[in-house]
């Protein structure tokens, strides 16, 4: 049966009690919400009350004590107590005419810079043209020897320049990554470089000894400043000849910066930080058609952590007498220095932790061993979801000479 005008206006007094209703309900709860929280709750919000910073938690777990990862250098008193380059790995003596100095920069862990200064030093890099770049913020401190090695930015000096015989640039205040590329090329530049190698300190190198014929690292590097400088380098088929700005062996892991070809860019971007650098700098080479070569003078590996004892990169393996003769020999001879010292416990300890050795020999089963072991590092390295967790294993130091916290 149709409902007729009249008799709907029957509801509107029932639509309009519903709509009341509705309406204080809703006004009932937004007041709840709207009312402070009962005294004493924490999440109550006090506008009155003084700002304070928030303090980031400083109780954490020490790390345990750095290990000797250089027993034998540790013991040394001067650059002979140490073995002898691998003889295929000698550097020409003579110097070559061609200035190799190589840049590593330093700032905290010193297990890995020292693992890579050796391994060069072993690839026949000479030592007197490495030039460790200090950057660590602590002015003269490690110089002095007044910190500890589990301050983070702890280097033994000593060992370094006295054992070792490298050398060491201090840089005045903690650079970026950027300001200590600058630093390279204005050095270089104050040395009439017109090259110069630089090399990141989380790496470990060795000479490609599988390959023929052999070259040691330092000389297939020394092979590429000579491919540079030869007068048609890079010279196209229309006698076009195109500049270059860097040589890449293994990405910038090592690398050959050109001194003219980076100063007249302006050097590295101050202003762009940390990764971002880089791709900045060597995206400015492509802009300006500057060849970026790759090049191949060995293996180097990205690395987190340093071998349990680097004399294995000095390539010696026990001594093996050639008959019993020469065996009975050795043994009098030692018995005779024993006689000689009025104390012989520091020599027979001497004596039984570093037996006599020999060398090993080119391209054999310790080397192959010993590149296992450094891809296995590597691969580590690749696999970790924090890949430079490394910088994060000293955090001793507190209250050293220029102590901060290197985690901001």
């Amino acid at each position: 049966m149709p409902i007729s005008l009249r008799s709907r206006w029957a509801f509107l007094p029932l639509v309009l009690a519903l709509g009341a209703i509705s309406l204080y309900f809703l006004r009932l709860s937004i007041n709840r919400e709207a009312q402070p929280l009962p005294e004493g709750t924490h999440n109550a919000p006090d506008h009155d009350a003084p700002k304070v910073p928030v303090y980031k938690d400083i109780h954490r777990e020490i790390a345990p004590p750095l290990p000797e990862y250089f027993p034998l250098a540790a013991k040394a008193q001067s650059p002979s107590d140490l073995p002898p380059v691998p003889s295929w790995n000698k550097p020409p003596d003579p110097h070559v005419p061609e200035q190799t100095r190589l840049y590593i920069g330093f700032t905290r862990f010193w297990p890995l810079l020292q693992q890579v200064v050796v391994s060069y030093i072993t690839a026949g890099w000479p030592p007197e043209d490495i030039y460790v770049v200090e950057n660590t913020g602590t002015m003269d401190a490690n110089k002095r020897g007044l910190l500890t090695i589990q301050n983070p930015f702890y280097l033994d000096y000593h060992r370094l320049t006295k054992i070792l015989g490298v050398n060491i640039i201090t840089t005045p205040s903690l650079q970026t990554f950027a300001q200590l590329q600058n630093l390279y090329l204005s050095e270089a530049i104050n040395n009439n470089l017109t090259y110069y190698f630089w090399s990141h300190m989380d790496v470990a190198v060795h000479s490609h000894e599988d390959r023929e014929p052999f070259k040691s690292l330092y000389m297939r590097a020394v092979d590429v400043i000579r491919e540079t400088q030869s007068p048609d380098y890079l010279r196209n088929d229309e006698g076009v000849q195109q500049k270059w700005g860097i040589q890449f062996f293994a990405y910038d892991w090592l690398s050959m910066v050109n001194v003219e070809t980076f100063a007249s860019l302006g050097g590295w971007d101050t202003m762009v930080g940390y990764y971002g650098t880089d791709c900045d700098m060597y995206s400015r080479l492509s802009m300006n058609n500057v060849a970026q070569p790759v090049q191949d003078a060995g293996m180097i590996y990205d690395v987190t952590t340093s071998l349990e004892d680097l004399e294995m990169l000095y390539r010696r393996r026990p001594a093996t007498p050639k008959n019993k003769e020469e065996e009975e020999t050795a043994v009098e001879s030692a018995e005779k220095r024993d006689d000689d010292d009025d104390d012989t416990s520091d020599l027979k300890e001497a004596t039984s932790s570093h037996p006599p050795t020999q060398e090993d020999t080119l391209n054999s089963t310790h080397y192959h061993s010993l590149a296992t072991t450094l891809t296995a590092i590597q691969q580590a390295k690749r696999t970790d979801p924090e890949r430079n967790s490394w910088q994060k294993r000293q955090n001793g130091g507190v209250g050293e000479p220029y102590y901060y916290d290197p985690d901001g």
